[in-house]
């Protein structure tokens, strides 16, 4: 009578477990759901060039800068401590290693990969093991087993079981989808890591370019005030020769003083500059590092506008991601629409089972699972809708990024154009106030005029020489530009911004 007992409650277990294997494997499969855009937001590299507006003695008529947002515009601290002075190359290496715009998308990758991993898993084999312990009563009358002199409740009985179970999907033509549309999600976050690392290389150089920009202005006004200087030196001593007016002593010293100020201020711009390429690079946040050897004039690799367009559309690696997002996203329509075909999967079981370890038995369960969907209340519906609207949405922003690289390449050309023509005007001034600087010295020197006619080709000359730093840097900063837009900025870096 143990018996009976025993194998109605093994029957009620195998039954409950049976229910829920075809819960966990047997399921309906769904199409995944995946972000509406498939564009990053809030971090970006930009370099941008604008006019500038108005009258101005001035031939620096461009104002560049490289503006940075978001990830792009932190680090974090690490690397070799640095020895000598940063050159171009060690601080661009610095950045892709340490820069948090690159560490985001590396992060994002291995995410990708490792939810590449889980939707493959519903095509795989499906293993596991269970040990039971069953201690249990029974209602026989509720089975509809009434024997004459027992009670209606027997028990308790207990009884072990040792099982593996296996659970297979063979035909599933929304996991499958589901897998290829993951398997190019992959490939589109190994793309924008690429272009990640091109904004990373246009970030570190911008930011360099900016630091030696400044020290150069440093240097520049340093000079003028050693000019100042001597010219104030010059009037005094005229002055105590009764041969100069104290006007013009007091204008000399004006001019002094004011090149000292110019000087602290354009110090503390670059000290802040320092700060900026040191959060960009992962160095220490200060100020306590010098920079190696400029960036001199160099012409820009020879390039043709329409060649480097279609140059760029075959190349960027960020058009190369939305592509791959497209086709993620036909994957995901694909699978939402099989939502509505049959799968077919097997599940199995191979145990021990007994009411003691001695006395158990060898069994096992093998089953094929069809499972044909009828009605899933507009599941399959509402899960199809939101494939199409994020399949068109990435469409629309696939051509809208080719159009955006067309313009970037144009636009870079156009800027280059100007960098150069501003930097050709902002050399020949400087060297034609040079020669009037050192005119009005000897006319000067020989007395036949005052120190008014000094102070302006000294200021002449001081402005001639900040345009045309000014303009090196905006030109320089141009063919950044284009190699960035062109999708070639970490390969050819050295093409672009040769190093002294």
């Amino acid at each position: 009578m143990r018996k009976i007992f025993v194998c109605a409650g093994l029957f009620a277990g195998l039954v409950h477990a049976q229910l829920g294997q075809q819960g966990s494997s047997g399921g309906a499969s769904s199409a995944l759901q995946v972000p509406l855009s498939g564009r990053t937001q809030g971090s970006s590299v930009t370099a941008t060039q604008s006019v500038v507006v108005g009258a101005t003695a001035s031939v620096n008529t461009l104002n560049s800068s490289v503006q940075v947002q978001g990830n792009f515009a932190g680090s974090v601290a690490g690397g070799p401590p640095l020895t000598g002075k940063l050159t171009l190359k060690d601080a661009v290496d610095r950045a892709l290693a340490h820069n948090l715009g690159a560490i985001d998308l590396s992060q994002a990758l291995r995410q990708a990969r490792g939810q590449e991993r889980i939707v493959r898993s519903a095509l795989r084999p499906n293993l596991s093991g269970a040990f039971r312990e069953n201690y249990f009563t029974q209602n026989l009358q509720a089975l509809g087993i009434k024997v004459p002199g027992l009670p209606a409740v027997v028990g308790p009985n207990s009884y072990y079981d040792l099982r593996a179970t296996l659970a297979q999907s063979l035909v599933d033509m929304t996991a499958v989808n589901n897998r290829r549309a993951s398997a190019e999600t992959v490939k589109a976050a190994e793309e924008q890591l690429k272009d990640a690392r091109e904004s990373v290389v246009l970030a570190a150089a911008g930011a360099w370019l900016q630091v030696f920009t400044a020290r150069a202005r440093v240097e520049s006004a340093k000079t003028q005030l050693v000019t100042a200087k001597a010219l104030y030196e010059q009037t005094l001593q005229r002055r105590q020769a009764g041969v100069a007016a104290q006007i013009e002593v007091n204008r000399a010293l004006v001019q002094q003083q004011t090149q000292e100020q110019r000087i602290a201020t354009l110090e503390n711009d670059l000290s802040r500059q320092k700060i900026n390429l040191a959060r960009v690079t992962g160095l220490p946040v200060n100020d306590n590092y010098d920079v190696g050897d400029g960036v001199p004039f160099s012409p820009p690799p020879a390039l043709i506008v329409d060649e480097a367009v279609r140059g760029a559309l075959a190349s960027r690696a960020d058009l190369k991601a939305a592509e791959a997002q497209v086709r993620a996203a036909e994957r995901l329509r694909v699978a939402a629409r099989a939502e509505h075909l049959p799968t077919l999967g097997v599940q199995a079981d191979l145990g021990a089972i007994g009411p003691r370890f001695s006395q158990t038995e060898h069994t096992y369960t093998v089953a094929g699972v069809l499972r044909i969907p009828i009605w899933q209340g507009g599941k399959s519906g509402g899960d199809l809708e939101v494939a199409e609207a994020t399949l068109e949405q990435r469409r629309a922003e696939a051509a809208d990024l080719r159009g955006r690289i067309e313009s970037d390449v144009r636009n870079g050309f156009l800027d280059l154009k100007a960098a150069t023509s501003q930097l050709q005007l902002a050399a020949n001034n400087q060297e034609l106030a040079k020669e009037t600087l050192k005119l009005a010295r000897e006319k000067f020197d020989a007395g036949v005029s005052d120190s008014l006619e000094v102070t302006q080709a000294a200021e002449a000359v001081a402005t001639a020489e900040l345009d045309r730093i000014t303009s090196l840097f905006v030109h320089n900063l141009a063919k950044l530009s284009v190699a960035r837009a062109i999708g070639q900025a970490e390969q050819r870096l050295n093409e672009f911004l040769p190093v002294q």
